[in-house]
């Protein structure tokens, strides 16, 4: 399980412990990644997600899941997050196409 955001690809980066008399030793400096769930409102299911706090934030700033993948390019998504892309845009197309009836 690697230590990666799936929404701002934030990962682990290394630098140094540098003490008073300057000696400096290798670190690693981790990112506050979190799995959690988060609801899909146009599937209406829950989506894992292994996610940063700030990426938490990008969510909620863009309105949502749903808007954040409809509104981000395919390419520019994490893998395991494009066919739930597919499927949102999918759902969203037959619920316009109900609405329309």
């Amino acid at each position: 399980m690697s230590r990666r955001c799936m929404i701002t690809g934030k990962g682990v980066m290394s630098g140094n412990n540098v003490s008073h008399a300057q000696n400096k030793t290798r670190r690693k400096f981790l990112p506050n990644v979190q799995d959690t769930s988060l609801y899909s409102e146009t599937l209406a299911k829950w989506v894992k997600v292994r996610v940063s706090t700030s990426g938490l934030r990008t969510i909620e700033h863009k309105g949502g899941l749903d808007a954040y993948l409809t509104s981000t390019a395919k390419t520019k998504l994490d893998d395991s997050l494009r066919p739930v892309k597919a499927q949102v845009e999918k759902a969203l197309k037959e619920n316009g196409a109900e609405k329309a009836a």
